[in-house]
């Protein structure tokens, strides 16, 4: 039997279960047909929701799939339950987040199937899934390609990065879990193993640049037989490969030899290439795993409407590859679980005997389901060892930097929804301008203003100001009122665009002098101040703060904001203090003064360079005889050599309450 546009009700076997309900609703508003279940005149926002809510009320409390349709009839999400009635009610109870609010008003219609027990409704779901494709459920579409390291097949072999597998022969090596890996790698062979970098090898009578610096052996000009070559990338391939311990002892054996031999700096060369070896194993996050098997990790992270999936695979107690995919999320992470494990292993994937999720209510169901897909037993379950979970972990980690990446790349759209909904906001904060204040005991006050956009920083509207109405005080209020001013004062003079939100670092007083600036240039711009104690957000006029929760993407915009207000800030103060220190150093000595201390440092830029120079240089900048361009320079090493010794002295501070 089929339903409306030929939409199957599926059941286990695959054949024909019955029509896809879709109850008369008996409470229906005006311009509802019961009898047709059709609309006869538009209906308003607030019809619409009252139907849909007397429509899943009637759902049985049975397992089962249930069907969304948008005003087009188009299916735009499929999902299942435990119990229909439950779920269905959900969606309109309650206050909920971004994501569910978003897909409920563009839900027109509901219908659902019926299903004997979980597992069964887990095979209708992904049956419709794949089926229709609907626009809110897991698609698998957004997977990433991970770089790898190359060894070539060419008579001398190169090795670099690549995401494209090229089938010449070539030995791929990855893909690498993390940039910085890959970066060690690269770096620690270039050092230590050294193979040409040209694209194309042409011979030549000189080696180039890189040969002279120790980072190519000249095959190019015949500096290195084809043989020892060949040895050096074997020396690769070994390090690669993770059989680092046979490498080393190589290594130690041609140290010897060479050592033996007296070629002392390749004997040397070879010693710092054992110890870099040894220094890259200490501090690798690897954990070893070879005895327990081919096994996939699958982690996953949610923010907002997205969720962002990360699976690594495990083979021979390596990492031999590592998806990751951002999806739109519209209910629970847990709940969407098996349809990622059923669409990911449906697209040429073969799972393995076993996969460690990173948490389940249950998993008989996608284990049985895989099981039977693939006709192996396949065990699904949460890790339960150290070192399972340390993988896990990790898996978590790389799946919470994919979200960060969307994050600056595309903006933080959601937060910033979530944003404006929480502090009552005129208008979303596409734009936010954060303000700061540094000084040290009054001298030195700068404020700092960083901007962002789309919720990701803007530098290129970075600013900051020197304050001049407080020096020699501490007033962070009236640093603020300042920096407000000159600020927008110029943007109103300039006709520039205004910021849709401004937010303080601070409280109520330095939210009430900003408002004071802004009420005086007559701007109605959005006002907010955040508190670093408890991370309070404070509003114009109000006596509390609003709290939002820790992990608020709504919050996580305003800290990070005044977090690069602060860094901006902070960075800038420190700069002045240590150019007026270097300053009153050269000042004081005799025959300098003002003006020539301010010329040596405008033509040398730091202490550091000072104390290195020559006293011709010093002489001819600050027109001073070499007795003193001498002492000059004295000078300034004593006060760098102090310096050194502080920091090299320096002991971890206690902490205090």
């Amino acid at each position: 039997m089929k339903t409306r546009e030929g939409v199957p009700a599926v059941s286990a076997a695959g054949e024909s279960k019955g029509v896809i309900t879709r109850p008369v609703n008996p409470a229906a508003p005006v311009g509802h047909d019961p009898n047709t279940s059709e609309i006869t005149h538009p209906e308003t926002d607030t019809e619409r929701r009252t139907r849909l809510k007397a429509l899943v009320k009637q759902a049985p409390q049975n397992p089962g799939v249930y069907l969304m349709r948008d005003e087009a009839g188009d299916i735009i999400y499929v999902g299942k339950a435990k119990n229909l009635r439950n779920r269905l009610t959900s969606y309109f109870s309650g206050k909920k987040d971004i994501k569910t609010r978003h897909l409920v008003s563009r839900i027109h219609q509901i219908e659902w199937v019926l299903a004997a027990h979980e597992y069964e409704a887990l095979l209708i779901e992904n049956n419709f899934i794949k089926e229709h494709s609907p626009r809110y459920n897991i698609n698998l579409k957004d997977g990433k390609t991970y770089p790898s390291i190359r060894i070539t097949s060419e008579e001398f072999p190169r090795v670099f990065r690549t995401r494209r597998i090229i089938n010449d022969g070539s030995e791929y090596f990855g893909p690498f879990p993390s940039a910085e890996t890959i970066d060690t790698y690269l770096d620690l062979i270039k050092r230590m193993f050294p193979l040409r970098r040209c694209a194309k090898m042409k011979k030549r009578a000189t080696p180039c640049m890189y040969y002279h610096i120790g980072r190519c052996p000249g095959p190019c000009a015949g500096k290195i037989s084809r043989e020892d070559y060949l040895e050096r990338v074997d020396e690769v391939r070994k390090l690669l490969s993770g059989d680092t311990k046979s490498l080393v002892k190589d290594l130690e054996r041609e140290m010897r030899r060479a050592a033996g031999e007296l070629r002392f700096e390749e004997a040397a060369r070879l010693r710092e290439a054992i110890k870099a070896i040894q220094s890259f194993i200490g501090h690798s996050n690897a954990v070893d795993f070879n005895n327990l098997g081919a096994r996939d990790y699958v982690a996953w992270e949610a923010e907002g409407e997205q969720v962002s999936y990360v699976v690594f695979q495990m083979r021979d107690g390596k990492l031999k590859n590592r998806d990751s995919f951002i999806e739109h999320l519209v209910s629970d992470e847990l709940e969407t679980l098996d349809t990622f494990l059923a669409r990911y292993y449906e697209e040429g994937r073969t799972p393995p005997a076993t996969i460690f999720v990173r948490g389940a209510d249950s998993t008989d169901a996608i284990a049985r389901y895989l099981s039977e897909r693939f006709d192996s037993h396949i065990d699904v379950r949460v890790p339960d060892s150290e070192r399972h979970w340390a993988v896990m972990n990790l898996a978590v980690q790389n799946a919470k930097e994919e979200l960060a990446k969307r994050r600056r790349m595309h903006g933080d759209f959601a937060a910033l929804v979530e944003l404006k909904e929480a502090l009552g906001l005129g208008s979303m904060p596409l734009r936010i301008e954060g303000f700061d204040i540094a000084q040290l005991g009054g001298k030195h006050t700068v404020a700092s203003l960083v901007s962002f956009r789309n919720g990701i920083p803007d530098k290129k509207n970075y600013r900051y100001f020197k304050i001049r109405s407080v020096e020699g005080q501490i007033d962070d209020f009236a640093a603020m009122r300042e920096a407000v001013a000159r600020r927008y004062t110029r943007l109103i003079n300039e006709e520039a665009e205004l910021p849709d939100l401004v937010l303080v670092d601070g409280g109520a007083g330095q939210v009430s002098a900003a408002k004071e600036i802004l009420d005086d240039l007559g701007l109605d711009i959005d006002l907010a101040g955040l508190a670093k104690r408890n991370e309070e957000v404070w509003l114009p006029g109000r006596s509390k703060p609003v709290v939002l929760a820790e992990d608020s993407p709504a919050l996580r915009v305003l800290v990070a904001v005044r977090d690069e207000t602060h860094r901006f800030a902070t960075g800038l103060s420190r700069k002045l203090r240590i150019s007026d220190a270097t300053f009153r150093v050269l000042q004081e000595v005799p025959g300098i003064g003002d003006v020539r201390a301010k010329s040596i440092l405008r033509e040398v830029g730091s202490l550091e360079a000072v104390a290195q120079a020559e006293p011709g240089y010093i002489t001819s900048i600050a027109h001073v005889n070499e007795e003193t361009a001498r002492k000059v320079i004295d000078a300034a090493r004593k006060t760098v050599d102090v310096a050194r010794r502080a920091v090299d002295t320096e002991e971890e501070p206690e902490a205090k309450d």
